[in-house]
């Protein structure tokens, strides 16, 4: 063997272009979006570049921006004013989807998160029960519900589950069949872990538990980083109660299971680039240590490269300047 006869087809751009196995396509990118109706004005998130708690006529705009800069696919996060333990107020989102669709139609394709931690005064992704340790699972669910028929009615694309909760894409899957809703797609959070890596996000979307509960975090209903066969429970159930795409949430740290899950259970996967490993390669940028396009489209490409179908990144926006740079 020459010593040559590895190095030949990294020689030049053109040829490592013509041999590249893995590719990072603009449509496969969704972006987050944030919507407050307890703001009169856009307030930027702390260490999401770009990314805004948006009100109702911002969001308009924003999106108008991101049609203009390739991009068209969304996941939106409503944040209403007024919080409740049960029954919950579900119209505010759902206004937004209304709206979101009435505007730009077939041109964008928009899921809509299905969760309660923005909506509850305590801050957690479900009902608490009556001893104020736990969350009532099956109470948890029948809220996820209304919530997801009410966005699917809005006109909603995709409704996305990211609670945590026992059964509940089956109970979603079933209420939108029956009420007439089959084609909305259900993209469920299957593989989501109690992680640090959260904290731009609770900000933008104030969903942080709040001080005050007895339930102090998400770690007894979010999976157990050092559990790895939970998160195969989880996949394989969400897969067999009709869920169209399932997705592993954060990306950076979980890698080795998109790898082996989507090797596995042949459904489409998505990968959640989530807000503080977002902001940590900003950081890097912003500090002068690392090329900021090169830097996300290197983490892209690796998302891609262990199984993920679609990306969720706050950065989608500026994608397409990273991909072309």
């Amino acid at each position: 063997m020459s010593s040559l006869d590895l190095r030949r087809l990294r020689q030049d751009e053109h040829v490592r272009a013509l041999t590249r196995e893995v590719h990072v396509q603009l449509d496969q990118l969704i972006q987050p979006l944030f919507v407050a109706e307890a703001i009169a004005a856009p307030q930027a998130v702390p260490g999401l570049t770009g990314v805004q708690q948006e009100t109702s006529e911002s969001l308009l705009r924003q999106v108008e921006q991101d049609l203009e800069a390739g991009v068209s696919k969304f996941l939106l996060f409503g944040v209403p004013q007024a919080r409740s333990e049960r029954q919950i107020d579900w119209s505010f989102t759902a206004g937004q989807v209304r709206s979101l669709k009435a505007r730009f139609g077939r041109d964008i394709w928009l899921a809509t998160d299905v969760c309660l931690c923005s909506s509850t005064p305590h801050g957690h992704c479900g009902v608490l029960a009556a001893e104020g340790d736990h969350l009532d699972n099956d109470a948890s669910v029948a809220e996820l519900v209304q919530a997801a028929l009410a966005y699917s009615h809005a006109g909603a694309d995709c409704v996305a589950p990211s609670d945590m909760m026992d059964g509940r894409v089956a109970a979603i899957r079933g209420a939108l069949d029956g009420a007439g809703l089959a084609r909305t797609v259900l993209m469920s959070y299957a593989v989501k872990f109690h992680s640090t890596l959260y904290g731009p996000f609770r900000v933008a979307a104030d969903s942080a538990p709040k001080s005050g509960s007895m339930l102090k975090d998400r770690a007894s209903y979010q999976l157990d980083p050092a559990r790895p066969n939970d998160a195969w429970l989880c996949a394989e159930r969400d897969a067999a109660q009709g869920a169209d795409i399932l997705i592993v949430k954060p990306g950076l740290p979980y890698l080795d299971l998109l790898r082996e899950l989507s090797r596995e259970i042949r459904k489409p996967w998505a990968v959640y680039h989530v807000s503080g490993e977002f902001a940590a390669l900003e950081a890097l940028a912003a500090m002068g240590l690392a090329n900021r396009a090169a830097l996300h489209r290197e983490i892209l490409i690796a998302f891609r490269r262990a199984g993920a179908s679609m990306i969720i990144t706050y950065g989608a926006r500026y994608a397409r300047d990273w991909l072309s740079a």
